[in-house]
């Protein structure tokens, strides 16, 4: 019975299709292919303001709205001291998100606020005791309160870490470009384009900042501040000490690099000679017990059957 109506069925449909696509062709096939002759010629349709801001991410039009409004109550709260010092972490991490002090101060506030909300809707699935409920709340708060400070300095030291393992390379790039015929300027150009990280973005920071007028010293101190690293800031002070004295910087360039290999070699062998000492916690906490239970446990059973018999 199916299949005679499944064979009865599907040929009207396909017929019902086809006529469907052939009426829909006839009266807007011509329009479908002028619209695409003038999409060729003219350019495609610009998207108005609404269709811009629904392609936003949702993360944009939702969260950053309601941001802003908190940034307003954290302004009020965040002197102009303790501004700056956030601004210079968040500078150090490399400004994750494109957040400013006073957005990073907002967020703190929400989450600081959002912990213990979530506390009161677990107490009312959980049904938590008074005192139970006001602990859970108060580290809720704190942990909200702390949460982006710990990601804030992870983010500083995982961008350290990147800049100290890529610096050597990015100083072989800048010598050979230099005794390739290039200007300092001009090599540390073909370090922004050819390599990626965050030293070579600070290094198109210091051009930017050079065509805006500032000079190359002050530049590189800013960099070298921003970034924050030993081997960085040695090289920044030997390029200034070797500008204002007439040295070729190539060769300046060059120990610097097998310098700072030198440096990175010695925190390898540095960090090899800690791992045994770091390997003791878990074999005394872990591994010493169970060998001691495996090797000294029949010894210790036959010993109490003895004594006990």
């Amino acid at each position: 019975m199916y299949t005679q109506l499944f064979q009865v069925l599907a040929p009207v449909f396909m017929a019902a299709l086809f006529a469907f696509m052939a009426v829909y062709l006839l009266l807007f096939g011509k329009q479908l292919e002028m619209s695409k002759r003038v999409e060729e010629v003219v350019g495609r349709h610009r998207p108005t303001i609404r269709e811009k801001e629904l392609s936003e991410p949702f993360m944009k039009r939702v969260f950053r709205p309601f941001l802003q409004k908190l940034v307003r109550v954290a302004s009020r709260m965040l002197p102009s001291e303790k501004e700056a010092v956030i601004s210079r972490k968040i500078t150090m991490a490399g400004r994750p998100g494109g957040l400013g002090p006073r957005e990073f101060m907002a967020i703190k506030l929400m989450l600081a606020v959002c912990g213990p909300a979530l506390a009161v809707l677990a107490d009312s699935l959980l049904s938590l005791k008074t005192g139970n409920l006001l602990a859970v709340s108060a580290a809720a708060a704190a942990g909200g309160w702390i949460l982006p400070d710990i990601y804030l300095r992870r983010q500083t030291d995982e961008r350290k870490n990147e800049v100290e393992k890529t610096l050597p390379d990015v100083l072989d790039l800048i010598t050979v470009s230099m005794e390739a015929g290039m200007g300092f300027d001009g090599a540390i150009m073909k370090v922004a384009e050819k390599s990626k990280g965050p030293l070579p973005q600070e290094f198109l920071i210091v051009l930017q900042e050079c065509k805006m007028g500032k000079s190359r010293k002050d530049a590189l101190r800013d960099m070298a501040d921003r970034v924050d690293v030993d081997d960085l800031s040695t090289f920044v002070g030997s390029v200034i000490m070797a500008d204002q004295l007439g040295i070729s910087l190539s060769n300046i360039m060059r120990l610097q690099s097998e310098e700072v290999r030198r440096k990175r070699r010695q925190r390898a062998e540095e960090k090899a000679m800690k791992a045994p000492v770091k390997m003791l916690i878990p074999m005394v906490t872990c591994i010493f017990p169970a060998i001691f239970v495996v090797l000294l446990g029949p010894a210790a059973i036959n010993i109490y059957q003895a004594l006990v018999l």
